[in-house]
């Protein structure tokens, strides 16, 4: 596709992380249990985390797939080892340098991005157990992150900070801290927050700041402890490395069931009523799920008429309180206008998944995937929605 007649803004891009991501300023008595990657004698990194050897994802430090080479490497004949699409050659300087970053988004047409992590997003379930290493993990990246990226790097890079709820007192004091110095989104991993609901008004101090300070909530699919907390009742294992997933795991522990449960627990425990400036955005857990997941919660809202609503029963349907407070990236293989058309084009946002091999070659591909929207509609998905969840158009 040729260049738009405008620049775009990309919701769903990626940086890959230097190998002291967690270490350069982690407090020193969790210096040894936080994320540490050395070199071996063989040129190849060994991981640990909470002192064990950690085996979840390869790391990419230093070599990685091309962008967009998944559907390529998978449909290759024979026994296929995925790290083998790694080489040096695919890590450009712009995946792990800002100013570097900068120019190939001018080269790609694209004004300005949201950046998330390719490591990072996936370290907590090792350490759920352990709310302070955990809590002193994401500030020490977080504070990685200011150093390599910044939160609003020229106000076109949008670098994204990591928080938990498992201790909530921490996670304010985390959440003030970056808001101070200018994050325009924040992250928590799909899922139950030490226990509870993240709606639970155990955490509503953490709520009413994001809602005053009207920065959105990203939603970035990650290890969200669904292998460890369902799939082993079904006989899978609890912690295999991604790669080695079950089939089984693959479709009912990751990505879809914990964005979803997260969506409605969020929803049916009323939190948009009590915070109702807070927007939440799913972030490559494409759209597959959202048709099933609305008409079920409007459905069973209605059944559930006598049963208990602890935080109060909210006002209208489940899926205009979602219309109202999310918005999501599909992904390339979803039914892109059959979204639209059931959402609206509003609450769809343009995400290329750059620079990784699931996502798009180019950013711009994302518009082929259009094929209903007429430009206006185009111009509001590559562009416009995003640019109202950042501000960049005030």
């Amino acid at each position: 596709m040729a260049q738009l007649p405008y620049r775009l803004i990309d919701a769903d891009n990626h940086y890959y992380e230097a190998p002291d991501c967690f270490t350069r300023h982690i407090e020193a008595k969790y210096r040894d249990a936080t994320l540490n990657a050395t070199k071996n004698d063989r040129d190849e990194w060994d991981v640990h985390l909470g002192g064990k050897p950690w085996h979840y994802m390869d790391v990419k430090f230093e070599k990685t797939n091309k962008p967009g080479s998944m559907i390529e490497i998978l449909h290759q004949k024979g026994d296929v080892n995925w790290a083998d699409s790694y080489s040096r050659e695919n890590m450009l300087a712009g995946f792990q340098d800002n100013d570097a970053r900068l120019a190939l988004m001018d080269e790609q047409g694209v004004e300005a991005a949201i950046l998330l992590p390719t490591l990072a997003v996936v370290v907590e379930q090792t350490i759920v157990d352990e709310a302070d290493l955990t809590h002193a993990s994401l500030r020490a990246f977080n504070r990685w992150l200011e150093d390599d990226w910044g939160y609003a790097y020229q106000n076109r890079i949008f670098a994204v900070p990591l928080l938990s709820l498992l201790d909530v007192d921490q996670a304010c004091e985390e959440l003030d801290r970056v808001l101070a110095l200018g994050a325009r989104m924040v992250h928590l991993r799909p899922g139950p927050q030490s226990g509870r609901s993240p709606a639970d008004p155990c955490f509503d101090s953490f709520w009413a700041r994001l809602n005053e300070a009207k920065i959105p909530l990203a939603l970035h699919l990650s290890d969200s402890g669904y292998n460890a907390m369902m799939s082993i009742h079904w006989g899978e294992a609890p912690a295999p490395p991604v790669r080695e997933q079950s089939a089984f795991q693959w479709a009912f522990s990751h990505g879809d069931r914990p964005v979803m449960e997260t969506i409605g627990s969020m929803i049916y425990n009323n939190l948009f009523t009590r915070f109702p400036d807070l927007r939440a955005v799913s972030i490559e857990n494409g759209s597959g799920w959202v048709e099933y997941l609305l008409t079920t919660l409007d459905k069973k809202k209605g059944m559930a008429r006598y049963g208990p609503w602890p935080h109060g029963r909210f006002q209208g349907r489940a899926s205009d309180v979602f219309r109202r407070h999310f918005s999501l990236t599909p992904y390339p293989e979803d039914d892109v206008p059959r979204l639209i058309e059931f959402v609206g084009a509003d609450r769809v946002l343009f995400g290329s998944d750059y620079p990784h091999p699931e996502g798009t070659k180019r950013p711009i591909d994302f518009a082929e995937l259009l094929t209903t929207s007429d430009e206006a509609e185009t111009r509001q998905i590559m562009r416009g929605n995003a640019a109202r969840l950042l501000d960049l158009d005030a």
